[in-house]
């Protein structure tokens, strides 16, 4: 990294843009050395433990260094860019010939006039007031090497396909980009099939596939050549093995899952449950017009039948406070959503879950939903969650021990919904039904209250008019 000691430099640092987190990867830079920025405009794109951001500078300018190529992974608190203010715009080209003296590297001319397209995350082109510095009359040839150590060539990281000559960015939300990382992809060569030329996951495969064997090429009417060698068979022992860095929500989420087996006691109970007339109400409600527009599912009335079943036990929504050694009972529910998405497993809350009616918690879990799968969860979403529900039945799981969210009391595992032969009012019938799991911290929570809270749970599905009569 080049020390900048000019007074007019200004270094702008890696933010924490999460509370709490100690590192940030760089994935795509929005600007090279000598373009201008101004204030508050976004110059690059981080990903952190949570979510992947964009982050604006804080100055108007000329950039004059990036610290960091894309791809690295950089500590809080760390310069990663260096700004120019002093003037805020290129110098004006000199009307004579330069004088033949040693003067600092000429910055790197834009191949054209018009200004970069960055793209925001998960929200396609948004102009940008970046403009290159005009080409410095007849440089001195003798500075070359110079100029080649402080300008970096952009090259290919992260699967984005920068190259070394400006251009525009390829449209694709961030899932796509990390699929299209994974695959070894460069969507500079895919063909776009998106509205807007945005592009799409079967891009990034059709991309991926090997080409089709190419006919094979009719024999030559001579004498045939020496026969080729037969080249040795292929040794499988190097690929016997991947090694993928454990970094962004894949590391966070390790450390956090050691941290809460580890400090918390766990215990699981579960139950089995017939969820019937559960279902028959979701088809129902489908139906009403309330609920035009919105997504009605069994995970609807399971997070409601959670959030009365609080209502009746509300010691469970809680957490420990080690260092005042006090339990603090919530007032609210912040309830967490597990969501497997392609950046990792990440637990979005919607806030205060409690005070809302059933068609505004449709609404919200649709929402959170969405934003997850498109890569735009933000870090304020996914902090102080309170209880957790994950839906493994969605995977054809019949049920699991989960481990808790950091900092919460409970989470409720719900398993796979399918028909089986059950007990209706004295007969044998096939019923719909399904196995709860309800891990919580014995700290907080003991046998009997974490009993008590998973039968109100299994009650409520069981018979959803108690969503009336307990509420």
């Amino acid at each position: 990294m080049t020390t900048m000691t000019n007074a007019s430099v200004r270094e702008f640092k890696m933010p924490d843009v999460g509370e709490g987190l100690t590192e940030a990867e760089i994935l795509k830079w929005y600007v090279q050395p000598g373009d201008t920025v101004t204030d508050g405009q976004v110059v690059c794109e981080v990903e952190t433990a949570k979510a992947a951001v964009e982050l604006p500078i804080p100055y108007t300018g000329v950039v004059s260094e990036l610290h960091f190529p894309e791809g690295t992974t950089v500590d809080v608190g760390t310069s990663i860019i260096a700004v120019d203010v002093s003037g805020g715009a290129a110098p004006a080209a000199a009307p004579e010939a330069p004088a033949p003296v040693a003067e600092p590297a000429p910055e790197k001319p834009a191949a054209e006039p018009s200004a970069r397209q960055p793209v925001l995350v998960g929200y396609g082109v948004a102009t940008s007031s970046t403009r290159r510095r005009p080409r410095k009359a007849a440089p001195d040839t003798a500075a070359a090497p110079a100029r080649q150590a402080s300008a970096p060539v952009r090259t290919e990281l992260n699967g984005y396909g920068a190259t070394a000559a400006p251009q525009e960015r390829p449209l694709a939300k961030p899932p796509v980009r990390k699929l299209a990382k994974d695959l070894g992809v460069d969507l500079a060569t895919v063909t776009p099939s998106g509205p807007d030329g945005i592009i799409t996951r079967e891009d990034v495969h059709a991309a991926a596939a090997p080409a089709p064997a190419a006919p094979a090429p009719e024999a030559p009417a001579v004498t045939p050549a020496a026969p080729v060698p037969v080249p040795a068979p292929v040794s499988y022992d190097t690929a016997r093995e991947t090694r993928i860095p454990v970094k962004g929500v894949r590391k966070a989420t390790a450390a956090a899952m050691v941290g809460s087996a580890f400090t918390a006691p766990h215990v699981t109970e579960f139950v089995t449950v017939d969820v019937t007339r559960t279902m028959k109400l979701v088809e129902e409600l489908k139906q009403d017009k309330e609920f035009t527009g919105l997504r009605v599912s069994p995970l609807l009335l399971i997070a409601k039948a959670l959030l009365v079943a609080i209502r009746r036990n509300p010691e469970v929504n809680a957490s420990w406070d080690e260092a005042a050694q006090e339990i603090v009972v919530k007032h609210y529910v912040n309830l967490g959503i597990a969501a497997a998405t392609p950046r990792g497993l990440i637990v979005p809350n919607v806030k205060d879950a409690h005070a809302k009616t059933l068609p505004q918690l449709a609404e919200s879990l649709g929402e959170l939903v969405s934003t997850a799968r498109e890569g735009r969860t933000s870090p304020s979403a996914m902090q102080n969650g309170t209880v957790t529900i994950t839906n493994v039945g969605v995977f054809g799981v019949d049920t699991g021990t989960p481990i808790l969210n950091p900092g919460e009391s409970a989470i409720l595992a719900v398993g796979t919904i399918k028909l089986q032969p059950w007990v209706h009012k004295g007969k044998v019938k096939p019923r719909q039904v399904t196995t709860l799991a309800l891990s919580f911290d014995h700290r907080l929570i003991d046998g009997e209250l974490g009993s008590k809270f998973l039968a109100d749970v299994a009650a409520i599905l069981e018979q959803p008019k108690r969503l009336i009569s307990w509420a």
